[in-house]
């Protein structure tokens, strides 16, 4: 199943409404646009190359363009000058921003503190230097490296230690599972959704291709590893520095840490997907 059945399904909808003249014109102080089709917009014109498709549309339209993927429209930039224009001197009209101002608030002044960061650079210099090590000896053996799979053992390695405060292979999830549910997240989160860009038909979608099933098995597996270490932390009695975990549960005892509400349980998860 691919993005190519989606935008078979809807356009046989979409001959439903063509017939119909178009009730709403353009907006004149929109960017230049392709056309769109009615439901999908220009969803048709992304390809299995988004990135190839989009730089071909702008040598066409332009450096700033107007797209509608779906039901979402959609501002694309493509050259370094535009970039620098919507990211920097016009970020505040350009980025959203979290509706908790609370929560952006909490990781400015708690998680991501200078104080914060400088401690994890030990742990990552350590890690930095296992791998290194592990490379040697795999090259002393000529022994082939997956260097994919390295990288992203390495960045388990510091995640773990540094939100967590335990090295990965004491966890339940070191046989293989963990690395197996990252990779999960990644591919789901790279995948075509069509619930992102059409919500109240995309969901039927995913359900058909089974990405609302892969989806939830991913949430629940993660949700089952956040609360053995969130569990393990309120059972044990650290001394010396706090990781994530710990900054957090200490936070849920302080009054009125999101606005007029405690951070939950529910909270210090979230944040830790994030």
């Amino acid at each position: 199943m691919s993005i190519y059945l989606y935008l078979v399904g809807s356009l046989i909808l979409a001959l439903v409404f063509i017939i119909f003249p178009r009730l709403i014109k353009s907006n004149s102080k929109l960017p230049p646009s392709p056309p769109k089709l009615p439901i999908i917009g220009n969803l048709h014109e992304l390809g299995e190359l988004p990135h190839q498709s989009l730089w071909r549309l702008s040598r066409k339209y332009g450096p700033v363009m107007h797209l509608k993927l779906g039901a979402i429209p959609t501002v694309v930039v493509s050259t370094p000058d535009t970039a620098r224009q919507a990211l920097k001197i016009f970020d505040l009209n350009c980025c959203s921003r979290p509706p908790l101002a609370e929560v952006r608030k909490l990781a400015v002044q708690q998680l991501f503190s200078n104080r914060q960061v400088n401690s994890i650079q030990p742990i990552e210099d350590e890690e930095v230097k296992n791998l290194m090590d592990s490379l040697a000896k795999a090259g002393s053996q000529n022994n082939p490296v997956n260097l994919g799979d390295k990288l992203l053992a390495l960045t388990v390695s510091v995640v773990c230690r540094a939100s967590f405060g335990v090295v990965f292979q004491e966890t339940v999830l070191n046989n293989g599972s963990f690395d197996k549910l990252i990779r999960e997240a990644f591919e789901i989160l790279g995948s075509f959704s069509a619930s992102n860009f059409s919500p109240y038909v995309g969901w039927f979608y995913d359900w058909l291709t089974g990405l609302q099933g892969r989806r939830e098995k991913v949430v629940r597996d993660l949700d089952a590893f956040y609360e053995e270490m969130i569990g393990t932390h309120r059972q044990e009695k650290k001394e010396g520095s706090e990781d994530f975990v710990d900054m957090l549960l200490r936070l849920t005892k302080e009054e009125a840490v999101l606005g007029n509400d405690k951070l939950t349980r529910n909270h210090i998860k979230a944040i830790l997907m994030i």
